[in-house]
């Protein structure tokens, strides 16, 4: 009989490693949710100019990988192929920057969609968790967003990450800068397709990995020495503030990102035990990006996480997390108790215990296998002869004593045990 596959690329997550994804998840969120970033969820989905403007037409992600269709209807838009662009728009649309004190702090999680070559670390359909402060350019929140991040890996056990930091620059010293790389770059031996890109966006053949053309960029202009003063004062902030806050970084001249709209602070986290596809997650800061979608001037910064290559890096430091068993208590019914024994899991689960019971109609040894599995502390017996005693027999799972407790008395013998 045929049966159908996850799309080339792509994965399902199931237990119990969906368990782990859904704590990396958590770790990522739970340092934004402490400093007063807000949830914020987009549809999966956009009109495909916003990434054509906002990501940048030069970029792989557009021009490449981004999967564009056009519906019944006649509208053209594109599965997202990153947060940044949506979120800024949905904030512009419900004008969250006009309603309380700037910067607007807002973080996400979702799925995002690229047409690349599947390979261990790049999918076609990839878990992310990201971070945006919208609305205000001060060096204390590129400082803020890269000590946040540092904090929720190393609060997953993640130890052999490293911090890239660069500048590149504003609207003011990038456009010298890009006109004397243009120049050195119109002298090598370059495809047609890397010439074109050079012309659009020099910067990004600084981001091309291919050896061939990473060895002919040896002795290209660095970026570093065409910041204007402005910048350099900027990223001297950044650094410092980032530096007393005990984190660690190694200055990258070559760092850009792959998007368009980053100006001044970029940074990449990576990893390297993960081979080609090292960076975790990276950000920056974008301070022309919400007018190049129509929006007002709002200078702003952020991050994404990828929460797949999180993964993989705590798998490549042997990294195990402690996460704690999903049912804490399961009941086995026998003969006729299935009636009282279901009551009393719903009774369990509604003082807020975590419980689930055999279902089925299996044997004592068969339930007591499921109970065994789903890693419960204890397990709930009973049978027509307990419940005519009034009692249920309670089992330690892990020192496997067991005890005769009164069915009234369950609750919170089960809570206090636990506690």
């Amino acid at each position: 009989m045929a049966t159908f596959q996850a799309p080339k690329g792509t994965y399902d997550l199931i237990p119990p490693v969906s368990v782990k994804y859904l704590a990396v998840r958590e770790a990522i969120a739970a340092p934004l949710r402490n400093s007063g970033y807000g949830y914020i969820e987009t549809p999966g989905f956009e009109d495909v100019g916003l990434f054509a403007r906002g990501v940048g037409e030069s970029t792989d992600i557009v021009s490449k990988e981004m999967y564009a269709f056009e519906t019944k209807g006649g509208d053209q838009l594109a599965l997202r192929p990153e947060g940044t662009a949506s979120v800024l728009r949905a904030a512009l649309e419900a004008s969250l920057h006009k309603k309380g004190n700037l910067p607007v702090k807002l973080w996400y999680s979702g799925s995002y969609y690229r047409y690349e070559k599947p390979q261990a670390g790049r999918y076609r359909h990839f878990s992310q968790v990201g971070a945006e402060a919208i609305g205000a350019e001060d060096p204390a929140l590129d400082a803020e967003l890269i000590i946040l991040a540092d904090q929720a890996y190393r609060s997953l056990g993640l130890r052999n990450f490293r911090i890239l930091l660069n500048s590149l620059g504003d609207k003011e010293c990038r456009p010298v800068y890009r006109e004397a790389l243009q120049s050195f770059l119109r002298g090598l031996d370059l495809d047609e397709e890397t010439v074109r890109r050079a012309e659009i966006n020099p910067l990004r053949v600084l981001d091309d990995k291919r050896a061939d053309v990473q060895k002919q960029l040896v002795g290209a202009p660095v970026l570093r020495d065409y910041l204007c003063d402005a910048c350099k004062a900027y990223h001297e902030d950044v650094r410092a503030l980032v530096t007393a806050a005990g984190v660690a970084f190694e200055d990258d001249e070559k760092l850009v990102r792959g998007l368009d709209y980053y100006t001044r602070t970029t940074f990449e986290f990576v990893h390297d035990g993960l081979g080609s596809q090292s960076a975790v997650g990276g950000g920056g800061r974008y301070d022309g990006l919400s007018e190049m979608i129509g929006g007002p001037a709002l200078p702003s910064v952020g991050w994404a996480l990828g929460v797949d290559r999180t993964v993989l890096a705590l798998e490549a430091e042997g990294v195990e997390l402690d996460i704690p068993a999903s049912t804490s208590v399961f009941a086995v019914a026998l003969g006729a108790a299935k009636p009282t024994v279901f009551g009393l899991v719903t009774q369990l689960r509604k003082a807020g215990v975590a419980a689930d019971m055999s279902y089925g109609g299996k044997g004592l040894k068969g339930a007591m296998k499921d109970a065994n599995r789903s890693g419960a502390r204890f397990a709930v017996v009973a049978g027509d002869r307990d419940l005519a005693e009034g009692v249920v027999q309670l089992k330690d799972m892990e020192s496997g004593d067991q005890t005769a407790v009164p069915v009234g008395e369950l609750i919170d013998t089960v809570r206090a045990r636990l506690a």
